[in-house]
């Protein structure tokens, strides 16, 4: 399946300050997160016969251009099944038609198959371009660094799972929200798991050392300078402290966490 992407600048704290809108097939064609209308995007969608349009997830750095490109396009707009007030709160838009994880969109002979991917994002999803084709992976993974999964929105136990998910389906690439092409999805997606491993181990070693404020597990579990991301790291290091209670490994009242009974023993 042909799959062309176009990077958006975007005024929000994406990585890079851009993400990436796809194209899918040609005609027909699904356009996927068009986070704003620019030039070169335009000229991609005037080349094809756009008649769906659809986002991974509805964070405002993936949903800026939606409304318009259906207006013109007069494309089949489509949102997840139970999440259609989410969606119309973001992009301003009614969506036409729902989707739900297996559901399979039709484009000619060939087909996009939607698969749950939530942890970023509750209503987060992954795009299958075609029978075993790469994966439109929205804010899973990232090539460098790391994705944010933050507190409320974020679900690491859920984000956890779904990186578990496509390395089990192990596709020929993985295309992101944000940067390059991901040429070796298991070697990130493996990189991706061990970094939040290594922050969990972290975030549960300062709690049984001590540390109940969540400032002060910040301080431990971040050894960097975090200026201009501690909302983000702190965000973070709550979803992690969310997975662990919820596990049995500490306790977690949303403002103060403690060692479970034979911690730090």
């Amino acid at each position: 399946m042909d799959v062309v992407s176009r990077s958006v600048p975007v005024a929000t704290r994406a990585p890079s300050g851009e993400t990436n809108a796809y194209l899918l097939g040609a005609n027909p064609a699904i356009l996927v997160d068009p986070a704003a209308r620019t030039d070169a995007l335009d000229r991609l969608v005037a080349e094809r016969n756009v008649e769906h349009v659809l986002l991974t997830h509805t964070h405002p750095d993936h949903v800026g251009g939606v409304e318009s490109y259906a207006a013109e396009t007069g494309a089949t707009v489509w949102a997840r099944y139970g999440r259609s007030d989410r969606f119309h709160d973001a992009t301003g838009c009614e969506p036409d038609r729902t989707f739900a994880p297996g559901t399979a969109i039709r484009l000619g002979d060939e087909r996009v198959r939607i698969l749950d991917a939530p942890g970023h994002a509750p209503d987060h999803v992954a795009l299958e371009a075609g029978l075993d084709g790469p994966i439109l992976c929205g804010d899973c993974a990232v090539r460098e660094g790391s994705v944010v999964v933050g507190a409320p929105e974020g679900d690491m136990r859920a984000y956890v799972t779904t990186l578990r998910r496509l390395w089990a389906i192990d596709p020929p690439a993985l295309y992101p929200g944000h940067g390059p092409d991901i040429d070796a999805p298991r070697a990130t997606l493996e990189r991706l798991l061990s970094h939040r491993a290594e922050r969990e181990r972290r975030v549960n070693e300062a709690v049984t050392a001590g540390a109940e404020t969540l400032e002060e597990i910040v301080d431990a579990a971040y050894e960097k300078d975090l200026s201009g991301v501690r909302d983000l790291a702190t965000a973070t290091v709550v979803a992690h402290l969310e997975k662990l209670a919820v596990e049995g490994a500490l306790a977690w009242d949303g403002d103060r966490a403690t060692a479970t009974a034979g911690e730090g023993d």
